[in-house]
């Protein structure tokens, strides 16, 4: 089964998508979340520049280079809030997109777009086997995944309390 066709314009777009929505809201907005242990819309374009720089193409380069012979190094999911500690937004929006144009030129070098490419083994440390296609799928549906993030975190820390009885209608405030 090939990766859907959707797959690279997605990810080519996470990064404007993310300006877009982000770019001059107030700060306390952007840094807001929705609850203990919850990712602020700034916390998540931190998490997807940290994913982009140690997660998707070293383990794609690790796959190609070792298989399944060794698990793929662990991925520090809240390494953002002490490397990103003292950006702006508009600072961590344009290492955004550089570093996922970066990305996408590098996957565009890997040749995967065979089969016999995007079935090689690879192995999670947690989760165990998984193959080049699922890490490729599993990029694209992360994104979206804090794409929505992103939207809940806004919706519920703004207006959750000002809908009134629409909120009954706007699954987002839903816990």
């Amino acid at each position: 089964m090939p990766i859907p066709s959707a797959s690279l314009p997605v990810l080519r777009s996470t990064p404007e998508v993310c300006r877009t929505m982000l770019e001059g809201l107030p700060d306390d907005v952007v840094r807001s979340n929705y609850g203990p242990e919850t990712f602020s819309p700034f916390d998540v374009v931190g998490h997807l520049v940290w994913g982009d720089l140690t997660d998707w193409l070293p383990r794609a380069r690790h796959i190609l280079d070792y298989a399944d012979t060794r698990p793929f190094e662990p991925f520090d999911r809240y390494a953002m809030f002490e490397r990103d500690a003292g950006k702006t937004t508009p600072e961590l929006l344009a290492e955004f997109r550089s570093t996922r144009d970066s990305a996408l030129s590098e996957l565009g070098s890997l040749d995967l777009d065979r089969d016999d490419r995007l079935d090689l083994p690879g192995l999670h440390p947690e989760l165990g086997p998984c193959t080049m296609r699922q890490l490729l799928a599993t990029w694209v549906a992360h994104d979206l995944n804090h794409i929505s993030q992103i939207c809940k975190a806004i919706s519920r820390s703004q207006y959750a309390e000002l809908v009134g009885p629409w909120e009954a209608y706007i699954t987002v405030l839903h816990q």
